[in-house]
């Protein structure tokens, strides 16, 4: 018998988070470890939960999830991303919540350019009038 997945991409700055919701207690694995493995603060935690806690599936799913690139903040909002949309492919209903949330918007925020004749994309170099 086929087992029933959800899966959904999610991405913020240079983060890339294929997530897949599978039946089962509630567990969430990222890159092979476990939540509290992968991630130290639990302000992150909380971040990657938060789609599963506003929608009352906690402990319906478990997570399986592969993530790249970025540092710790920017994969957090990549996987509240990728789980809020295998989320709405497991149930449609949840679309309210979720968008009222703000969790199926991707955050386009994203780095700036560096600009020639500047040291950054805005900083310019020091004046000196002598």
């Amino acid at each position: 018998m086929a087992r029933v997945q959800y899966y959904g991409t999610g991405r913020r700055k240079t983060s890339i988070a294929r997530v897949r919701l599978v039946p089962g207690e509630g567990n969430i694995t990222i890159n092979g470890k476990s939540i509290d493995e992968y991630c130290d603060y639990e302000t992150i935690k909380r971040d990657v939960r938060m789609p599963l806690v506003l929608t009352e599936t906690e402990g319906k799913f478990d997570v399986l999830a592969k993530v790249h690139g970025g540092g710790f903040t920017g994969q957090a909002g990549a996987l509240r991303h990728g789980i809020s949309r295998a989320l709405l492919k497991a149930d449609i209903e949840l679309r309210p919540i979720l968008k009222k949330a703000g969790f199926l918007t991707r955050d386009s925020r994203m780095k700036e350019r560096k600009k020639y004749g500047l040291k950054k994309a805005r900083r310019a170099p020091q004046f000196s009038k002598r």
